[in-house]
């Protein structure tokens, strides 16, 4: 009977430890914390040999209050483009104070009608707040639900992690959110130019195949996202 339980026991305890183990992933999937009061990056460390999962730390004494300044979204941005709006960003790579904070900021700005197009962020949920307009937005889950809304000035909406999602200006003026993200550097992959502007390309009949379409009109939107 004691063996019984000595077994029962340990098969629990082998049974919590796998649990545990496969939770950690997504237990430690947002930013670490960080280990002191300040780490603002040392964007000069990163031209020579050392490479870092982040940005390394500046000496204290080198580091001043413009470290955790910038006025990089007090400017509207350029909407003039194809698809009628333009994101600002004030992460780390043009904050260097948000380095280990695991917060980053952006400004998003639309034309009247204008389209932040479908896009990921792979390592942030995102929650905007409207600042100027009306908006249609939504975001699309592994099960291909589309949760969708209106927001107006003044109102909010949450973009889980890694979730396909998109903002539409639906009115006649300028809109602008501010948007926020639980990771110094968030990332942003649009899903059109991820398929059809990648470099070296998708091939042609991958994208065919999938989207259920001719080889000629998967050319002619490649044709529209140039690689970068």
């Amino acid at each position: 009977m004691v063996n019984k339980l000595s077994t029962s026991l340990l098969a629990a305890c082998f049974a919590a430890a796998v649990l545990l183990a496969l939770a950690a992933p997504a237990v430690l999937a947002g930013d670490p914390d960080m280990l002191q009061d300040i780490c603002v990056a040392d964007y000069k460390s990163l031209q020579g040999p050392l490479r870092l999962n982040g940005f390394p730390c500046k000496r204290p004494e080198n580091v001043t209050a413009n470290d955790f300044f910038s006025n990089v979204l007090a400017t509207p941005g350029n909407t003039g483009n194809a698809v009628g709006s333009a994101v600002t960003s004030a992460n780390v790579e043009k904050l260097p104070g948000l380095n280990t904070l695991g917060v980053s900021v952006s400004r998003i700005d639309y034309a009247p009608w204008g389209v932040n197009p479908p896009h990921v962020h792979p390592r942030a949920t995102e929650v905007i707040f409207v600042l100027q307009g009306s908006l249609d937005v939504g975001f699309v889950t592994t099960a291909n639900r589309l949760y969708a809304s209106t927001v107006c000035a003044g109102e909010v909406f949450v973009f889980p992690r890694g979730l396909v999602h998109y903002q539409r200006n639906n009115g006649g003026g300028p809109a602008a959110v501010l948007s926020a993200f639980d990771s110094q550097l968030p990332g942003t992959q649009p899903v059109a130019e991820a398929l059809f502007g990648a470099s070296p390309p998708v091939p042609t009949d991958v994208l065919a195949r999938s989207f259920q379409i001719d080889g000629g009109l998967v050319e002619a939107i490649k044709s529209k996202f140039p690689p970068k």
